[in-house]
C-alpha cells in the first residue's frame, strides 16, 4: 500500500474549476485518505536486480494524520545488519522534514533535502517517496480519464510551487475513479528527465480505507524493480504522538 498509503480532514476544495463536482472528485479522495491514515503495516522491501536476483528487506509502517502533518514513520526491521528508522512529516506548504536513526544513535539526525531521493534499496523507493506531498502541490490540473486494465481512471498532473522541495519536476497520477486510489504513477525527476514508474497491485478496502497489497517501482529504461509488499497490518491502529517520538524513533 503506499505506501501511499496515507490519509483526510473534512472539507475540502478542488485546486481546479475541471476537478469541481458535486459529488468528491478523485483528487479530494486521494487527499482525504491522506488526511485520514491511522495506520500500521508490516511488510517487505524486495530489490529485483537486472539479472533476476531478489534480496528482500523486512519493513514497518505506521502513519498519522494530525492537525495539518501527515506523520510517516519507515523501520527497516531486517537484516540486522540493515535496520534504520525514518520519520517522515509532510505538511501541505513544503514545509516537511525527514528524520532517520540508526542503532546506537542518541537522537535522530535531519536528512539533507539532498538525500531526500536516497533509499534504503537505492532509488527504487526513496525516502521522499513516502511523503506523499504531491497530492498537496499548488498546481494540479485534470487530464481527462483512461482506462487501466478493467479500471477507469482520472489523470492528474501535479507541479510543485516554488516553496514546495522536492526532486520531481511533476507527478502524473492514474487515480481510481471510484477510490480516488492510485492505479499507476509516474514522477520524473528535475534536471535528469528521468522517470519513476509505480504500479498498484491488490487494491482493496477495509475499514473504509483504500490499500494496495503491493506497490512495484521501476525506471523507466531500466532493468529490474523494487516492490514494496504488505503482509499485514491494522486500518485503525489508533496511533498518537508517543508512536512517533524521538524516543521512538531511537528504540531499536
Amino acid at each position: 500500500m503506499t505506501l501511499r498509503a496515507f490519509l483526510l480532514a473534512a472539507s475540502m476544495l478542488l485546486p481546479t474549476t475541471a476537478l469541481a463536482s458535486d459529488a468528491p472528485g478523485p483528487l479530494a479522495l486521494a487527499k482525504k485518505q491522506v488526511e485520514t491514515a491511522d495506520y500500521r503495516m508490516i511488510g517487505h522491501l524486495v530489490r529485483v536486480d537486472e539479472k533476476g536476483t531478489r534480496t528482500s528487506y523486512g519493513d514497518n509502517i505506521k502513519a498519522h494524520w494530525f492537525p495539518g502533518m501527515l506523520r510517516v514513520l519507515f523501520e527497516v526491521a531486517s537484516p540486522a545488519d540493515a535496520r534504520v528508522h525514518v520519520l517522515l512529516e509532510m505538511r501541505p506548504g513544503g514545509e516537511s522534514t525527514i528524520q532517520i536513526a540508526h542503532p546506537q544513535d542518541r537522537k535522530p539526525a535531519l536528512l539533507p533535502f539532498e538525500k531526500w531521493n536516497d533509499g534504503p534499496l537505492g532509488g527504487g523507493f526513496s525516502y521522499e517517496d513516502f511523503l506523499e506531498a504531491p497530492y498537496f502541490w499548488s498546481s494540479q490540473v485534470a487530464q481527462g480519464k483512461t482506462k487501466l486494465g478493467e479500471r477507469i481512471c482520472d489523470l492528474i498532473v501535479s507541479k510543485p510551487g516554488e516553496a514546495e522541495r522536492t526532486h520531481y519536476a511533476d507527478v502524473k497520477s492514474c487515480l481510481d475513479a471510484e477510490s480516488g486510489f492510485p492505479v499507476h504513477v509516474e514522477k520524473t525527476m528535475k534536471g535528469t528527465g528521468m522517470v519513476k514508474e509505480f504500479t498498484y497491485f491488490g487494491l482493496h478496502q477495509r475499514q473504509n480505507t483504500w490499500y494496495a497489497s503491493q506497490v512495484e517501482a521501476k525506471i523507466r529504461g531500466h532493468s529490474g524493480s523494487t516492490l514494496l509488499v504488505i503482509d499485514r497490518g491494522s486500518a485503525k491502529a489508533h496511533l498518537d504522538l508517543k508512536d512517533f517520538s524521538s524516543a521512538q524513533l531511537v528504540h531499536f
